[in-house]
This record gives C-alpha cells, sequence and structure tokens, in this order.
C-alpha cells in the first residue's frame, strides 16, 4: 500500500480531549480491539485512526502497539494536556515536544538515573519533520485565535498564549502539589534536563515508536502549572479549551501533511 494511503494515528488520553475531532471524522467506522475502541475515517481528506491512549504509560504502549500492528499507521500523534514547569509556560500555552523522558524511571545504580535499560539514552527524540510540521500548525492555530480578536478564546481567557517547543516528561503519577512540581524540575535540571511540561503518557509512546519505526510527534495544552491548583476545573478545561485547541491544531497538521 501507497504511504499517502497509509493512515495517521490521533491519540489523545482523554475522551473529552478528542470529542471535537470525532464530530468532524468522516466515513467513521468503529472497530474493537485489545479492549479499546478504535475510529477509522477522514479527516480534511486524509486517512486517520482516532484512539484514546488511556492514562499512564503502559496503557498508552498497549494502544500504540495496536495502532501499529493492528492498523498500520503511518505517524502517531498525540494532543492533549500538560501540566507547566518550564518558565514562562503559562496555562493556555501549547507545547509542542522536542524529546521525551520517563520522570519516574530510576533503575540506578545500575544505570543512570532516568536512563532507559538497554537503550542507553535517557531522552527519546521525537520525528523532526513530524514536529516542525506540528509545531507549524500549533503556532498558526493560535495565531488564528490572537486574530480573532474579542470572539477569540485565546483573547477571552488567555491573551498571551503562545507555542512552545522542548522537552516533555512522563511518569505514572498526576503531579499535582508545587512542592513536588519543584522537587520534580530541580532533580531533572540537576541531570541535564530542562524539562517544559509534565503528563502522563507521551515517552512511553515514544519508546513503542522508536522501536517500530513510526514517527511520532506531540502537542500538549497546558491545563495548569502542575501544582495545588492543578486539580481546579479540569474536566472544564479540557472540553472547552483543550478539545478547541486539538480541533484546531490537527486540522492544519493534515494540511501540512
Amino acid at each position: 500500500m501507497s504511504s499517502a494511503l497509509l493512515p495517521t494515528a490521533i491519540l489523545s488520553a482523554l475522551a473529552q480531549e478528542q470529542h471535537s475531532l470525532l464530530a468532524l471524522l468522516q466515513q467513521p467506522r468503529k472497530v474493537s480491539h485489545a479492549g479499546r475502541e478504535f475510529w477509522q475515517g477522514y479527516l480534511q481528506g486524509r486517512p486517520v485512526v482516532l484512539a484514546l491512549s488511556r492514562i499512564g504509560k503502559v496503557a498508552a504502549a498497549t494502544t500504540t502497539t495496536a495502532l501499529i500492528e493492528r492498523f498500520g499507521v503511518r505517524r502517531i500523534v498525540f494532543t492533549g494536556v500538560a501540566g507547566g514547569l518550564g518558565a514562562g509556560v503559562k496555562v493556555g500555552d501549547v507545547v509542542v515536544a522536542t524529546d521525551f523522558l520517563q520522570h519516574d524511571l530510576d533503575v540506578s545504580p545500575l544505570f543512570p538515573r532516568y536512563e532507559v535499560p538497554l537503550y542507553g539514552k535517557t531522552r527519546f527524540a521525537g520525528d523532526a519533520a513530524l514536529t516542525a510540521l506540528l509545531f507549524k500548525a500549533a503556532f498558526g492555530a493560535l495565531a488564528h485565535e490572537h486574530e480573532q480578536g474579542q470572539d477569540s478564546l485565546v483573547t477571552q481567557q488567555f491573551p498571551g498564549a503562545c507555542a512552545h517547543q522542548g522537552l516533555i516528561a512522563s511518569g505514572d503519577r498526576f503531579v499535582s502539589g508545587a512542592s513536588e512540581s519543584r522537587a520534580l524540575q530541580a532533580a531533572l535540571a540537576v541531570a541535564g534536563h530542562e524539562v517544559l511540561a509534565v503528563e502522563m503518557e507521551c515517552a512511553a509512546v515514544a519508546q513503542v515508536c522508536l522501536d517500530y519505526g513510526v514517527p511520532f510527534a506531540a502537542v500538549r495544552t497546558i491545563s495548569d502549572r502542575a501544582d495545588d491548583s492543578a486539580h481546579v476545573d479540569f474536566s472544564s478545561f479540557v472540553e472547552q479549551v483543550a478539545s478547541r485547541y486539538a480541533q484546531a491544531i490537527i486540522q492544519r497538521f493534515l494540511v501540512l501533511l
């Protein structure tokens, strides 16, 4: 099959993050596999598979493997929310990952802290070309929001919203306390890792994609600062803000492919 006909997988952790994309899916067809629901169809004229990674690294790895083995996807893109850790990363901003790290992985003293055993690395890089297109799409989506004036979500709630590129850290823990957030950021910085955002899935997806040689890129909308207010109106933010961002960014991204 021509690579142009192979689908692009669009992953999200939560159903609310993907509602807007599912509503736009043309010729939708649901396939149940590995205890999950996958939606095949077309967006912007391109074949896609929409799926929920579910929450956490193991669940995300299972979903990613299923997408590659069962559906033969050509590339995988993750869109969802994250907690902001880096300086200047604000609620309402978006972070496009350049690379990924598991912040809760520690096999020391057998291996250096954060290093993935038998891979010889602590970070898994996103696909450079795919990441560049995703950043262009994210930058364009936010610029369009700014141009809408008072009708814009960005103008009304996040007037300084912008796009960032950098390291995203994943772990099987919802980082939601200011002291925990500071400790995590400091520990990573000591090891030479300046992290912009924290979440629970993408480093696992990146590792599976490396194993299979499938390009991967990810964009995360910052829903909180991974501090004591991280739980406040989280569901509302996902439904009203992150879902809208995901729709705008993915539509632009697919046009750029």
